[in-house]
């Protein structure tokens, strides 16, 4: 990128997160996380995953995982995810971690099986999911695409102050939480020095995933 996220913009606001949910082809022998963990391990290297980018949250939040828990899972990239999804639904790869608006309908027809989702807590389209945490024992495994409200730098505060205000009371409307909802993105208001302070936790998160998985730009 040819500009700095905490020097050359100034948050506003938080408004909204997209959990992602981990999911694999009801091809793979597996129920639940903890079995899915076991054939990994009893079958490192053979277990693909779908990545529809080197840069995006749903293959960040697979490196992390399988880091994480020391799993030889071999990564297959697409341009998208529309054709990793269709490929996955197809069993010419075995698991993904996507986004639940992406995958709640193939969740949903059976033709993919969840296995849990990223956020801290369960969420409301997904209510028997177990958390990662749950799933595994990962402490603090909390990976969502996030979606917020930039200014140029050196916008004065009032405005931003003026700006994040509105925003909230315009984010506590049940309509919009619903229209929100609808497109899979949870209302999630933080002020903009928590804003700040997420982006920057985000920043130093994934910085030490692209260096330990040594992802390169495609």
């Amino acid at each position: 990128m040819k500009y700095n996220l905490e020097k050359d913009l100034t948050p506003v606001d938080v408004v909204g997160v997209v959990p992602l949910v981990f999911v694999v082809n009801p091809s793979v022998p597996v129920k639940n996380m903890k079995e899915f963990i076991a054939y990994a391990k009893a079958n490192p290297g053979k277990l693909t995953f779908a990545s529809s980018g080197a840069g995006a949250p749903q293959r960040l939040a697979m490196e992390m995982f399988r880091y994480q828990l020391g799993l030889d899972l071999l990564p297959v990239p697409y341009k998208g995810s529309g054709p990793a999804m269709t490929d996955l639904v197809g069993g010419q790869v075995l698991t993904m971690s996507e986004t639940v608006p992406a995958a709640l309908q193939f969740i949903q027809a059976g033709q993919l099986r969840p296995l849990a989702v990223t956020t801290a807590k369960r969420i409301s389209q997904l209510p028997d999911v177990p958390t990662a945490t749950e799933a595994t024992g990962l402490p603090n495994f909390d990976v969502v695409s996030m979606f917020g409200i930039l200014a140029p730098a050196g916008t004065p505060k009032p405005i931003i102050d003026k700006l994040s205000s509105d925003i909230k009371t315009i984010l506590q409307r049940p309509d919009v939480q619903e229209r929100m909802l609808a497109a899979g993105v949870y209302v999630n208001h933080l002020s903009p020095a928590d804003s700040a302070t997420r982006i920057h936790r985000e920043l130093a998160m994934w910085g030490k995933v692209v260096k330990d998985a040594n992802i390169k730009p495609d």
